[in-house]
């Protein structure tokens, strides 16, 4: 994976069930002590210090916010791994939050990357993006809704 923050990027690669990050000439050990998913917290191990990490998702992008610093991470190659945040035709929230904007309405048609609405969690903006070329058959959500990790969020159908 490759981490930006601001204007510097530096390779994260995975090294056993742990991840090995390139930065400044030296390689410095991520090891995962825990995970909460439904919290969207991760204990880590950086180089032998342990941290919280508050991390929210949108597609191929992660965002891991530790110490008020706030990365993003895209997976740059290799197989598609990451979370979808689709369930039986429909797009679901990744982790809880408030409905800040909604830019569909039931029967348009959208193309896949299209963003449809956006959330708000952790003070974090999440664009929620069309993951395929279809129709909005649903709208399970509006502007100012909060809603819960993996809620249903839109339908959607080819």
């Amino acid at each position: 994976m490759k981490i930006t923050f601001g204007s510097q990027s530096f390779e994260v690669n995975p090294s056993g069930e742990n991840y090995v990050a390139a930065m400044d000439g030296k390689n410095i050990l991520v090891q995962i002590v825990r995970a909460d998913a439904s919290r969207g917290r991760m204990d880590l191990l950086i180089d032998g210090r342990r941290v919280l990490a508050h991390v929210s998702s949108d597609g191929a992008k992660r965002w891991v916010t530790i110490n008020g610093q706030t990365w993003m991470l895209t997976k740059t190659s290799g197989a598609k791994r990451g979370v979808r945040h689709d369930h039986a035709g429909g797009l679901i929230a990744p982790m809880p939050g408030q409905v800040r904007s909604v830019s569909v309405a039931v029967g348009d048609v959208v193309k896949k990357g299209q963003t449809l609405l956006t959330m708000e969690a952790m003070k974090m903006e999440i664009r929620i993006q069309a993951l395929r070329d279809g129709t909005v058959k649903a709208l399970h959500v509006k502007q100012g809704q909060t809603v819960e990790r993996e809620q249903i969020l839109i339908e959607m159908e080819d």
